[in-house]
């Protein structure tokens, strides 16, 4: 086992704000982590081409995508967990009888079962991302899958988890749901990195603050909730910071210890 600490952050709500925008603070604080000899790395719902920009900013090549189901460390990818196609395929064809757009997504980009919905605009607009799905009802055949998306307003997405028990369904939207590996999370791909890292349980840190961080927050050791973050998720996080407005990353990680 080695002395080193990895520490895994969330983006959206976490890394970024409200508005997308990495604060002053939490950049210097990834650099100080570094400086000091720790491992950061990121832990997202996001594909990876996504954040790619972030990445770069921050100088890190060790992240989970996908929420679980795409791990790269150091550059190299160590894990991938596809979606079952079969029956993401039946899915769809049920999604389009309900006019419930599905978009696919691999590690390269992402396309969409329709040639445009306002649910599909309304939620991928709120990433602030410089890519768009464009129109591809075959995307998902002859390749791997790591995640989809499923535009349903609230509760409607009842009716797949019930008759698609490879998936699992989580709400990042109002109008859209992930579509997951059945029992994939952020903690599985965390569980794959640490173990070939070799870091023990006390120094691996997570901070996160959405519905997709519970699983990760509740197994993690050090587990670190955004003030922002819902009820629920800090409920499972060991500690609570600041919200990311508030210079909660610099203030999260001077609570643990690190900095």
């Amino acid at each position: 086992m080695t002395n080193q600490s990895v520490i895994f952050f969330d983006i959206d709500g976490t890394l970024l704000n409200h508005d997308k925008e990495l604060p002053r603070s939490t950049k210097e604080a990834i650099f100080k982590l570094k400086e000091a000899g720790h491992i950061v790395a990121i832990a997202t719902g996001r594909a990876p081409f996504m954040y790619e920009d972030l990445r770069e900013e921050l100088g890190i090549h060790t992240y989970i995508s996908y929420n679980g189901q795409y791990v790269v460390l150091e550059g190299e990818v160590l894990y991938t967990n596809p979606l079952h196609i079969p029956s993401l395929e039946k899915l769809t064809e049920a999604a389009l009888e309900h006019n419930h757009p599905v978009v696919f997504m691999d590690h390269e980009d992402m396309k969409a079962n329709v040639p445009e919905h306002s649910y599909i605009t309304e939620s991928i607009e709120t990433l602030k991302i410089n890519r768009f799905p464009s129109h591809d009802p075959h995307y998902y055949k002859g390749r791997e899958l790591y995640q989809s998306l499923l535009f349903c307003p609230e509760g409607e997405e009842t009716q797949y988890e019930q008759a698609y028990p490879d998936f699992d369904f989580v709400r990042w939207h109002p109008v859209s749901v992930d579509i997951l590996p059945k029992g994939g999370s952020k903690a599985k791909g965390i569980e794959k990195i640490v173990r070939k890292l070799g870091i023990s349980e006390e120094n691996q840190y997570a901070f996160g603050d959405g519905l997709n961080d519970i699983e990760m927050l509740s197994t993690v050791k050090n587990s670190v909730a955004m003030g922002n973050a819902e009820e629920s998720v800090k409920a499972v996080a060991k500690f609570v910071t600041h919200s990311v407005e508030e210079d909660g990353i610099l203030h999260g990680l001077k609570m643990v210890g690190l900095i």
